[in-house]
């Protein structure tokens, strides 16, 4: 059974960044897509950055693109999410998910819904 685990959320100013790291056991990553999602306080979950199981594709939601990279290094089983000129509106808790894939080379979504393991979230909080 897959089990994921965030890090790295923390408390940094506007235009600030923080690295956020999601650490897989259970099983190889290889086979997943992984995607990264956040959720503010009284708001949906929504999707923030995904990549698929081999690397190639990665996509991005619009409030994102241009500051927010997503990445995983296979051989220590982590995708990582750096996060540059942040933003208050991009306080939330931060989640990384997977999705075991069906295809290899499929491109990768960014809808929750998708996604089938989950895990517990690292808080993220943009203040001046």
């Amino acid at each position: 059974q897959l089990r994921l685990v965030e890090s790295g959320g923390g408390l940094v100013q506007p235009g600030g960044s923080l690295r956020l790291s999601c650490a897989a056991s259970g099983a190889r990553l290889g086979s997943y897509d992984v995607g990264w999602f956040r959720q503010a306080p009284g708001k949906e979950r929504e999707g923030v950055a995904c990549v698929n199981s081999v690397g190639a594709f990665k996509a991005y939601t619009d409030p994102v693109k241009g500051r927010f990279t997503i990445s995983r290094d296979d051989s220590r089983n982590i995708v990582y999410l750096q996060m540059n000129n942040a933003k208050p509106e991009d306080t939330g808790v931060y989640f990384c998910a997977a999705r075991l894939v069906r295809l290899i080379k499929q491109p990768c979504v960014t809808a929750k819904d998708e996604y089938s393991y989950w895990g517990q979230g690292t808080q993220v909080t943009i203040f001046s």
